[in-house]
């Protein structure tokens, strides 16, 4: 009876999350979608001038050039090859992203250390609080103890969110008055989450453009801080891109990756764009775990990934 039960909201919730991934990669899916509709007759075998703007159209997408090419070539060979349907091409499409997605779709596990200490990073505007104020909700939910450290400091709103995060969810803030030090905001949170016996202290931090070298240089003295007060500390560094931005989350990457040592990324604001393949771009060039995706604004919006899910709802399949 139980079990019953059990898989009856284990499969409510699947469908559940489906159709809100399905929903927040519409504007993605209806670019790409309409351009397959439009450019696939299947009384007519796929020409080569027809697959250049197949793959035009993924990288529309932000898909990148390797991956929309990697796509193509698979159209290109596949057994429809001669008289395919725009959903034989659309399906390609899905396994392919699958494919390169299934590497790194991996969630975040928080083992070996105690506290386990993440510190949370990204330019202004990505969602980095919010991001924050979800994983907290879903730690305390897990039945973990939560230290949250307001590095932002400096901006009191980003303050001020986190504390309403703090009493939502039971978790300790640990926060100083604006333009505090930050480094010495982290240094104390993880103080405080050894004290307490947290299992997790989260670090917010101030919303950097990576182009700004002065922000950078506190950023890595924030992290040369931590590693004061736990020398395998950092244990996660994740850093929260806007899909929005599209191939800017690129750049990034690779500055963020250098100065913090960016073990993981958090997609958000997927349902706000038509540039959803950015997320095959980023698995593409970097590797890294995508532990989070977000397809929206509600608690349950930041959820481990499938990559066959999210392959078949950015080509617009049901």
């Amino acid at each position: 009876m139980n079990d019953s039960t059990d898989q009856t909201a284990e499969a409510a919730g699947k469908k559940s999350w489906w159709g809100r991934l399905a929903g927040g990669l519409k504007r993605t899916s209806s670019v790409l979608g309409t351009s397959i509709d439009n450019l696939i007759n299947n009384k007519q075998p796929l020409d080569p001038a027809k697959l250049d703007e197949i793959e035009e159209v993924l990288i529309r997408t932000d898909l990148g050039i390797e991956a929309a090419a990697r796509v193509t070539d698979a159209i290109a060979k596949g057994r429809f090859r001669e008289h395919p349907t725009a959903e034989d091409v659309k399906a390609i499409i899905a396994g392919e992203v699958a494919a390169v997605l299934e590497p790194v779709a991996k969630p975040l596990v928080i083992a070996g250390a105690k506290p386990f200490v993440i510190l949370v990073v990204g330019v202004n505007g990505s969602g980095k609080t919010t991001t924050i104020g979800k994983l907290v909700s879903k730690l305390s939910a897990e039945g973990r103890k939560v230290v949250l450290g307001a590095g932002d400091t400096f901006r009191a709103a980003a303050i001020d969110q986190l504390k309403i995060w703090g009493q939502r969810t039971g978790a300790k803030v640990v926060a100083r008055e604006q333009g505090a030090d930050s480094a010495g905001l982290a240094f104390d949170a993880i103080s405080v989450g050894k004290a307490d016996g947290a299992d997790v202290v989260i670090v917010d931090t101030a919303g950097r453009l990576q182009n700004r070298t002065e922000l950078m240089d506190e950023l890595e003295k924030m992290v040369r801080v931590v590693k004061k007060v736990d020398a395998t500390a950092p244990h996660a560094v994740l850093l929260v891109l806007d899909a929005t931005v599209g191939q800017n989350a690129l750049s990034q990457v690779e500055v963020f990756g250098k100065i913090a040592g960016v073990t993981g990324l958090v997609m958000t604001k997927l349902d706000g764009t038509a540039r959803g393949g950015i997320l095959v771009a980023l698995a593409q060039k970097f590797g890294l775990p995508i532990h989070f995706i977000g397809v929206g604004e509600g608690i349950d919006d930041l959820s481990p990934f499938s990559p066959k899910d999210f392959g078949r709802a950015l080509a617009g399949l049901e």
